[in-house]
């Protein structure tokens, strides 16, 4: 772990920054709260209270010893932040509090308008493997995600993109300045960005102190998935990276969502831009996810890590950091890769059950194979009989922008 020299330099952001953070976050918030009041027919919560009562717990950030991470099922594009809004407003007013999320690079980071917005509102760029060769399992946000849910600040490089070329991984390479992705104070301090491809420039939250065992919320489907019966996709591996990694094992809540489909359906005729209103909106929060059920695969990944550190030419620290830095067996060994499916098969049976609990009926045992689905390389990925996928990038943007001009 770093020990900067200026610790005052690695506590927070700038006050401009936090202050434009916190009006984005809030208007969001009070939007999304407002909708599900007037715009729909019903929202019904379950496990409300006991998890406002979790994020009361960690408000004190000095005390916490711990992330959270929450995952949940991925049925619209207006999942995040719509389903933030059941929070109790005080929660919109301190962005310390307030989840990270994962956005497309490909749809929310497209020009500096939308680059600073979701910067603002606490979303990181991910590329999705579907558009961009960037994606995938070791893209340089989910160290970030690692790192967030760690105690910080973590001052040290993003690990690169292993497919990045070596020049680029060794900082050879100076940022685009026509990507328009570089930002202006507070982010001009090299330690405190990071890229997402070699030659863009995003902030890097994880190097203040402000964001040490943060709160970040994942959809492990990795797109949006709507079947009748809210049957899941797969889960994608970086909720496993996000659960052994840390330096401290995350609390991890479940959340099971069905509703939003309705308001934004995939399938919905014109205006597709416009959300429908009248619909019944129901958010399961499940309850944090015995540690126990996460200490043996933790263990197993320890033993991994400290195997690979013992070897003479690893760069990795012998004790496990948190900074999400892995070497090539560590990433594609057959043991770490059999780790990280045990992982994800249990996270997403957490969500199951939350789902069986609102009395969905079981789903076919097959929904969550990846050989269900057709193998991902063209611009759609594939379908299930009774499911609508999203897969148009320009309307998933369309929607985002509509959503974000009408909140502000």
């Amino acid at each position: 772990m770093p020990e900067p020299e200026d610790q005052e330099t690695y506590t927070q952001p700038s006050l401009a920054w936090r202050a434009a953070s916190k009006a984005t976050i809030a208007a969001i918030g009070l939007a999304c709260k407002g909708f599900l009041k007037v715009g729909t027919k019903e929202t019904e919560t379950h496990g409300l209270e006991n998890f406002v009562k979790l994020l009361d717990e960690r408000q004190d950030i000095a005390k916490r010893d711990r992330g959270l991470l929450t995952i949940s099922n991925h049925t619209s594009v207006l999942d995040d932040p719509l389903i933030w809004g059941c929070l109790p407003m005080r929660f919109f007013f301190n962005p310390n509090q307030m989840r990270w999320s994962l956005g497309s690079y490909d749809i929310c980071f497209q020009g500096s308008a939308l680059t600073t917005f979701f910067n603002l509102g606490q979303v990181l760029p991910t590329h999705r493997r579907t558009y961009s060769e960037q994606g995938g399992l070791f893209q340089p946000t989910v160290p970030q995600c690692v790192r967030l849910l760690s105690r910080g600040p973590f001052t040290q490089p993003t690990p690169p993109h292993p497919n990045w070329a070596s020049d680029i991984k060794k900082g050879a390479l100076e940022p685009d300045s026509s990507s328009d992705h570089s930002l202006s104070d507070p982010f001009t301090d090299p330690t405190h960005t990071y890229s997402t491809t070699g030659s863009d420039v995003f902030p890097a939250p994880s190097s203040y102190s402000s964001r040490r065992h943060s709160w970040v919320h994942i959809f492990p489907e990795g797109k949006v998935h709507q079947h009748s019966d809210h049957s899941m996709r797969y889960f994608k591996w970086g909720v496993a990276r996000m659960i052994l990694e840390p330096d401290v094992c995350p609390q991890v809540v479940p959340i099971f969502i069905a509703g939003p489909e309705e308001i934004m359906h995939e399938a919905r005729p014109a205006p597709r831009w416009l959300p429908r209103i009248g619909k019944k909106v129901t958010v399961t929060f499940g309850e944090p996810i015995s540690q126990v059920v996460w200490d043996a695969f933790r263990e197993r990944w320890r033993k991994l890590r400290s195997k690979e550190a013992a070897k003479s030419q690893s760069l990795l620290p012998v004790e496990q950091n948190g900074d999400g830095a892995l070497s090539e067996e560590l990433m594609y060994g057959k043991d770490a890769v059999s780790l990280r499916l045990e992982v994800v098969a249990v996270v997403r049976n957490e969500i199951l059950k939350l789902r069986r609990a609102r009395g969905y009926p079981e789903e076919d045992p097959k929904s969550g194979l990846v050989e269900t689905w057709r193998a991902e390389g063209g611009k759609v990925e594939g379908d299930e009989d009774g499911a609508v996928d999203a897969s148009r990038a320009e309307d998933d943007f369309g929607i985002f922008l509509f959503f974000l001009m009408d909140s502000i």
